[in-house]
């Protein structure tokens, strides 16, 4: 018991500075709203600790079959921390801080290539922004865009070479999957293999379809906002580390299905040989 809310309490710490770090690392004069910025903080901390502190979780998928979540999370947490020394480069710089400019200038200029998503977040930004936005745009979509790639890479090898999810001991389809409901109708495997589908397949394209529909939406989102150092690192990190997230969600439901299929082929086979 204590054990476990602790680990709830360390968890929703994490959490709150996860969302609290752009404004912990920009400069005073870069950053805006500190009460907005601590209420969310706050509210998300605490929504994780009542999650992990209780015994059956509620929403949180993949809860007991580490380090999927985690893997988000310090790639998330990375992808912030990097965009946030980027966006306060220009307000305080650094010798540190102008290294990440420079890789994530490189970064960004290397993926604008034709059809990229880093080339249509430049292309979506208004012709009367600042050169300088735009770049900054670009190189931040760029970096946070390897990033991703770096955690759905980092999953595949997980699942690959470490046998995730079976390396960190049973595996409990139900308790792992609170949102997934076996008696809707429907063979349980063929269900997780279409859901996870739908989830690559999303992740795959929400990258190219977001600067579309912000542009097509610009009455509503004014792409210039972007020009805010704590917008701009919200909105690029959540444009790409939201896909990340879907892929590696699809990616372990399919594996969760092979599990399930491996478990029925064996469980059959052990039938055969006893009526054998």
């Amino acid at each position: 018991m204590l054990a476990r809310m602790t680990s709830a309490a360390i968890r929703g710490l994490l959490v709150a500075l996860l969302v609290a770090l752009p404004s912990l690392l920009l400069p005073v004069t870069a950053t805006q709203s500190p009460e907005i910025v601590a209420f969310m903080a706050l509210l998300a901390g605490g929504l994780i600790f009542a999650e992990y502190s209780s015994h059956s979780p509620s929403i949180v998928e993949f809860r007991d079959a580490p380090p999927l979540n985690r893997s988000r999370f310090v790639f998330a947490a990375l992808c912030m921390i990097l965009l946030s020394i980027l966006a306060g480069h220009p307000f305080q710089p650094t010798g540190f801080s102008a290294l990440v400019h420079k890789l994530a200038f490189t970064v960004g200029d290397a993926l604008d290539f034709a059809y990229s998503p880093v080339q249509l977040t430049r292309l979506m930004m208004p012709s009367d922004v600042p050169q300088y936005t735009v770049d900054l745009v670009r190189a931040a979509a760029g970096l946070a865009h390897l990033i991703s790639l770096l955690c759905v890479a980092y999953f595949a090898i997980v699942i690959r070479l470490l046998n995730w999810p079976l390396s960190s001991g049973a595996f409990n389809v139900w308790v792992n999957l609170p949102l997934f409901d076996p008696t809707t109708g429907g063979d349980v495997v063929t269900r997780l293999q279409r859901d996870a589908k739908l989830h690559i397949i999303g992740g795959v394209l929400l990258p190219f379809l977001l600067p579309a529909l912000i542009q097509m939406g610009a009455s509503m989102f004014d792409p210039a906002l972007l020009g805010n150092p704590q917008l701009l690192i919200w909105c690029v990190t959540g444009w790409a580390m939201i896909p990340a997230s879907m892929i590696t969600r699809g990616m372990a439901r399919l594996r969760v299905a092979d599990l399930i299929e491996q478990k029925r082929r064996s469980f059959d086979h052990d039938k055969n040989l006893q009526a054998v």
